[in-house]
């Protein structure tokens, strides 16, 4: 949206606004939620980040799988919800190897959601711990957020001046 508008204002004003640049890897333009469609909190289909250890296993665990049995080959690993999850938070080498190990034959889904929770939750640890101690610590956040809206402003009155010269206003 903030793009559109840019465009728009520069298109009719004059160069004003620096267009911003989309900056999404196409690996995780569209991140799947627990049902295979985009994952979305409107859609109550995601997994949390910062929830309970024990609820976040039982989501994923939860995860629907065909019903091959672990010693059945998966050729179409590749398009399974939980594998495409996993290579997500996985190191490239875990999650290919994880996804051979299914083509092959010998690897139930079971495991492949065990696999993928601790992959999941070991990637969001640090972020984790991070929050605890910044919601230990609110006072400081408050005097980053207050310092932070206090640089915002004076960069931001620079482009509104700016824009209001470009358009006729000032």
């Amino acid at each position: 949206m903030a793009r559109d508008i840019a465009v728009k204002f520069n298109e009719t004003y004059g160069q004003t606004f620096v267009i911003p640049e989309p900056q999404i890897r196409d690996e995780v333009a569209v991140v799947p939620g627990t049902d295979g469609e985009k994952m979305s909190k409107s859609y109550n289909n995601t997994i949390e980040i910062f929830g309970d250890e024990k609820a976040i296993r039982k989501k994923i665990m939860g995860i629907t799988m065909d019903s091959r049995t672990p010693a059945e080959p998966k050729p179409d690993a590749d398009k399974n919800l939980a594998v495409q999850l996993l290579k997500l938070v996985a190191p490239a080498e875990s999650a290919k190897d994880i996804e051979d190990r299914l083509r092959a034959g010998g690897l139930g889904y079971g495991d492949l959601k065990k696999a993928l929770f601790e992959h999941y939750w070991n990637y969001f640890a640090d972020a984790r711990k991070k929050r605890a101690e910044l919601a230990a610590n609110l006072d400081h956040v408050n005097k980053v957020l207050s310092d932070g809206a206090a640089k915002a402003n004076v960069l931001a009155r620079q482009v509104l001046n700016r824009a209001k010269k470009a358009s006729g206003l000032d």
